[in-house]
């Protein structure tokens, strides 16, 4: 018959603790209220160890502190994540840009390179075959047959002919052996 005495008492203690939990009250709190009060109602000591509801309380703050926190440090590192993310691709933007600029000033190169070559084959071209001759056998033999290369064959062969035959041999050599490994 005792546990019938008893369920009217824990029925009451669950309704305090669901009252103190609605009205902002801690669960804890109010149960340690409901725990009181039955005690105080059955003739126990109240001053019994309950469960030590404050250190509980404690260490929940302690570890809320904590998370807090680490939620915080990380949200800072994902701030200095995302502002490193920004500078890398303001970074990668100036990269490509230059990137661009090089690319048009080596073509623009290239091409006064090239244009300038053109007018120095078309000057030697419009010599006299033999003053050509007597120039190009002064040249390196690699300097002198990226001219020939350029030159109408017709010119070309007026001035070889003029070159004694050790620089034309080497001049010929050069020229031929310049595309062999192309296709392979």
């Amino acid at each position: 018959m005792k546990t019938r005495t008893y369920v009217l008492p824990v029925v009451i203690l669950l309704l305090v603790a669901s009252v103190g939990t609605r009205f902002g009250g801690s669960a804890a709190a109010a149960l340690a209220k409901g725990a009181e009060t039955f005690a105080q109602n059955h003739g126990e000591d109240t001053h019994t160890p309950a469960p030590d509801v404050a250190a509980l309380l404690e260490a929940l703050k302690t570890r809320e502190l904590a998370v807090v926190e680490r939620e915080a440090a990380l949200d800072e590192r994902h701030a200095q994540l995302q502002q490193v993310e920004q500078d890398l691709r303001a970074q990668l933007d100036e990269l490509r840009q230059a990137e661009v600029a090089l690319r048009a000033t080596i073509a623009q190169a290239d091409s006064a390179a090239e244009d300038d070559l053109g007018r120095l084959t078309a000057v030697y071209e419009n010599m006299k075959p033999k003053d050509a001759a007597d120039l190009f056998s002064t040249m390196d033999a690699d300097f002198a047959a990226g001219f020939v290369a350029r030159m109408r064959p017709e010119i070309a062969a007026d001035i070889m002919a003029g070159l004694p035959p050790e620089n034309a041999y080497a001049i010929s050599a050069i020229l031929a052996g310049r595309n062999q490994n192309a296709g392979r």
